[in-house]
């Protein structure tokens, strides 16, 4: 077993950088990073843990309402089962069943253990783990620690982790990974996916953000973990580290991205003032009976509700309300149906987007959501203590007393990188990912609160078959030389320029472009406008010039952003120019119907070809007859 180490001697040049080795890294400290670790380090392996920003102030800290798993602490009829049909539901069918299958079937596992970690949840009156309702969850599922459940989570993986003895590099940036054809990889041959397999990973190639010095990791396996890619538009949710990162690296290296076309657009962000405009606020909110009204008080969600939901949603204010007082007391009435207020993400966000394109919304463009006529002032301190500061710290806004604005804000991609859903393996042999960085669990539309089950689920799956990969490897995989080379030129190319544009300007420009164009609503005119735009900005980004000297370098930082940025964006804006229908949250003006045939049946798969990317389509796995029946089952 190799242990890390520095200033490798290893004569294929790797001599001249700082040099680590490990049996398995992992890139990215977010939940899913810290679960895969672990996983990998359980196995009895040396494991390298790399972030980006410090370890604790991963994005996972930001996530609120809670964690999807079906206990059946407050409804004892919740099962794997439900919860797989209403995750397939709000994927609207093009999820990866079998990784659907296998988050529902997990997460109660999952969220056991964290709570046998550490994790301190809510509790109900008899002490078992609380659970609270959320959008498109049939029943209450999801197990919280008031509105601040992602901090505790990272807490508790942390603080368990840490003592599994894993070395973790904080404060680095990595820009490239490292392959090689000579471990097998390269033949093009089927892989367990479906997918052809590639090359194979050796390693990546990354600098100290602090310093600047370049640093090297040899592994026999890479688990990415990186996140998100909200940084692409202008008003998102999303911290500074959500740059694509893990899925640019992934597809450079030749794996291939999946379901880029759909963003989702939480329903309700921050809309003023504009400092914090796009500030998530939780569904927990609705979850404990906010409504969401327009500028003339009108309950709206009652004027949009889906006709797939619409035999389980309340068609009148009196039936919403007495399922939220039955919910929120513990008891259920077969009878009395959800509030509409409680639909998925992609229905609410567009019902808000309707509104205020028809004039009824907020004086600052978005619609109210009001918790203040709904709950006691005590309540909503002690349920959603984080939105109460959060308003009155950002906003001046008291929600004990008045309403919210809120509107749409880009805040969680369902695509990513195309993995196997049994190993989370990519097609480069050896590479892994998990958490939003990978593709296939959410299909169109991503429930809320599935997603930090998400990255507990499949983070240890990926760290258990990252670390099995690497037990079967006897030694380090060699490095090529020309390839490191090639990852430092390439990084420090914006030095050597004598004159080129400011990477900062340019991220704006890129943000207003996915805003305008590959926003909550698209057309072909716009997605076509939208790849010009990103095609010009990618011409540009290869002529930025940084000024200064590597150490701390913020413009250096944001120069590679801007490349894993564009190459995301690019994947979105081709996905959604090719799927000619609305779905999830793809909405297509000029297509706004679902297809119920074509595009029902395939994922939309993006490739490195050349210099150029390579979009396709791809039919869905056949789903088990078994599988089918539970889908049908009500």
């Amino acid at each position: 077993m190799p242990s890390a180490q520095s200033q490798s001697t290893s004569s294929d040049g790797s001599a001249r950088y700082e040099t680590h080795e490990h049996d398995v890294i992992i890139i990215g400290a977010g939940g899913a990073g810290l679960r895969a670790a672990i996983e990998a380090s359980a196995l009895g392996l040396d494991v390298g843990l790399i972030c980006k920003s410090l370890l604790g102030k991963a994005h996972t800290v930001m996530a609120e309402g809670g964690v999807a798993a079906a206990l059946g602490n407050v409804e004892p009829k919740d099962n794997w089962k439900v919860h797989f049909r209403d995750t397939m539901k709000g994927g609207r069918y093009l999820n990866q069943w079998r990784m659907a299958q296998l988050h529902a079937m997990e997460a109660p596992d999952r969220v056991n253990e964290l709570e046998e970690w550490g994790a301190l949840f809510d509790r109900t009156a008899d002490g078992r783990i609380l659970q609270r309702n959320f959008g498109g969850h049939k029943y209450p599922r999801l197990a919280h620690v008031g509105d601040r459940t992602g901090l505790e989570m990272i807490r508790t993986l942390q603080q368990h982790g840490i003592h599994t003895g894993m070395k973790v590099y904080m404060e680095c940036t990595v820009t490239r990974l490292l392959t090689t054809p000579g471990s097998g990889g390269g033949s093009g041959a089927p892989g367990a996916s479906g997918q052809e397999e590639g090359d194979a990973v050796a390693g990546a190639f990354g600098y100290w953000r602090e310093s600047g010095r370049f640093v090297l990791f040899r592994a026999k396996a890479v688990v990415l973990a990186t996140g998100g890619i909200g940084r692409a538009f202008q008003i998102n949710s999303n911290s500074w580290e959500c740059t694509g990162d893990g899925q640019a690296l992934a597809y450079l290296a030749g794996a291939e991205l999946m379901d880029m076309e759909f963003m989702q657009f939480h329903p309700t962000g921050m809309v003023w003032p504009p400092s914090v405009r796009g500030t998530l606020i939780t569904e927990g909110v609705r979850g404990e009976g906010g409504t969401l009204r327009n500028k003339d008080q009108k309950r709206i969600m009652f004027d949009y509700i889906h006709p797939l939901y619409a035999n389980e949603t309340a068609p009148t204010e009196e039936e919403a309300d007495r399922w939220l007082a039955l919910s929120t007391s513990g008891k259920m009435d077969k009878n009395v149906r959800r509030t509409p207020d409680l639909l998925p993400r992609d229905i609410v966000a567009r019902a808000i987007h309707a509104e205020v394109k028809a004039g009824r919304g907020s004086p600052h463009g978005g619609v109210f959501l009001d918790i203040a006529t709904r709950r006691t002032a005590a309540d909503i301190k002690r349920k959603l203590p984080a939105m109460y500061h959060q308003f009155k710290e950002l906003g001046d806004v008291d929600i004990t007393k008045e309403p919210m604005e809120v509107g749409p804000t880009a805040h969680y991609t369902m695509g990513g990188i195309r993995v196997d859903p049994e190993t989370q393996q990519t097609r480069v042999r050896g590479l892994f990912a998990a958490g939003e960085c990978a593709a296939g669990m959410h299909g169109a539309n991503r429930l809320g609160g599935n997603s930090l089950s998400d990255l507990l689920v499949f983070g240890r799956i990926a760290g258990l078959h990252a670390g099995r990969h690497a037990k079967e490897r006897s030694g380090l995989p060699s490095l090529d030389l020309g390839q490191i080379e090639d990852a430092a030129r390439e990084a420090l190319a914006p030095f050597e320029r004598s004159s080129g544009p400011n990477p900062f300007a340019l991220h704006e420009e890129l943000k207003d472009a996915m805003q305008t164009y590959v926003g909550i609503i698209r057309t072909e005119e716009d997605l076509s406008e939208g790849l010009r735009r990103l095609e010009a900005l990618r011409e540009r980004a290869g002529t930025i010039r940084i000024d200064g000297n590597r150490h701390y370098n913020a413009g250096w930082h944001e120069t590679i952003d801007m490349r894993n940025l564009l190459i995301v964006s690019e994947a979105m804006a081709r996905a959604a120019v090719l799927r000619k229908e609305s779905r999830g949250a793809h909405a297509r003006d000029d297509f706004p119907d679902t297809d119920k045939e074509h595009f029902a049946k395939v994922n939309i798969v993006s490739r490195k070809h050349g210099d150029t990317m390579e979009v396709r389509e791809v039919p869905l796995p056949p789903i088990p007859g078994e599988i089918k029946q539970v889908l049908e089952e009500e």
